[in-house]
Formats: structure tokens, C-alpha cells, sequence
């Protein structure tokens, strides 16, 4: 038992991770996805800028805490599927675009999000995420199945909260 916990520190103590403003490509996890919201791009974006409102439109989220603004540089914690997740803002383009990434233990994230305003006043969201790390490598079926079961419903929740 020594050893592997010897092991997984190892691993987690000498993985390197390069974040980005778009996803990793070649990552073993990715997914892009999109769903048509019947709401303005100003009323989606200000959704999912209030990351510390998370939880209270999407079940999967906890305890989510940004005590910053909401502008690139700046990071948030918070949990989802079981990891407690810290994530840095890497883009904000207010009604147009968000990004951010991080690390949760074994794996690494980038998350990209982008509100396109249609010509009826809806918006058009494309979500992209890659994940890569140790964890997601040994895992990564698992892994992404997670990511589009996840996605999917974040998607969902966002357009029935946003369409109210």
C-alpha cells in the first residue's frame, strides 16, 4: 500500500501541465459541444459569470467560490464529480466568450465556452474541453464518458435556467 501511495505522489508532484487559451487537441479526453438557448448572449454570459451561483442551476456543481472578479488571471474552487477542482480564468469576453483551466487531482483541464447571438435574439453555446493527466491516461474511457454525461447536462441546465 506504501508503495502506491509512494507512486501516486510521485506522479502527482512531477506533472507538468501547459495551459492554454484553447484546448489540447491531442489530449486523451476532449469533446466540443453545442446547444441553441432561447435567451440574449448577455443573459447566458451573466449566468456562468456568476460562478458562485453555480450550484443553485446545476446539481453537479459544489461549493462553488470565486472572491475575485470575474476577469482573466483571476481563479475559483470549486467541486464536481467527486474533485475539488481549482480553475483559472484565462479568457472573459463579456456575451462572447469564457475560459478557463486547472488542475484536480491526476488530471489537468481547459474549458472554453462561446455565445454566438443568432439572428431571432437566441444564442448558439459551444462548449470544447480537453483533459489530460496521469489519472485521465489509466482512466480515460471513464473518463469520457464523464465529460460528454457532464457537459450534456451543464448545457441543459444553463438553457432551462436562462430560458426562465
Amino acid at each position: 500500500m506504501l508503495v502506491i501511495a509512494l507512486v501516486i505522489t510521485a506522479l502527482e508532484m512531477f506533472s507538468v501541465y501547459t495551459p492554454s487559451v484553447y484546448i489540447h487537441t491531442d489530449a486523451p479526453v476532449k469533446t466540443k459541444k453545442s446547444i441553441i438557448i432561447n435567451a440574449r448572449p448577455e443573459k447566458v454570459w451573466a449566468l456562468m459569470s456568476q460562478v458562485n451561483e453555480w450550484a443553485t442551476w446545476q446539481s453537479d456543481i459544489k461549493n462553488p467560490k470565486l472572491e475575485s472578479t470575474f476577469a482573466a488571471g483571476n481563479s475559483f474552487t470549486w467541486e464536481s464529480g467527486g474533485l475539488h477542482i481549482r480553475s483559472t480564468l484565462h479568457r472573459t469576453i463579456p456575451s462572447k466568450k469564457i475560459g478557463w483551466s486547472g488542475p484536480a487531482f491526476g488530471s489537468f483541464a481547459i474549458h472554453n465556452w462561446t455565445f454566438i447571438r443568432l439572428p431571432n435574439g437566441a444564442t448558439r453555446v459551444e462548449v470544447e474541453e480537453s483533459m489530460e493527466g496521469w489519472l485521465v491516461k489509466l482512466l480515460a474511457h471513464k473518463f469520457q464518458t464523464g465529460l460528454e454525461t457532464s457537459l450534456d447536462k451543464w448545457m441543459l441546465a444553463l438553457k432551462v435556467t436562462a430560458e426562465k
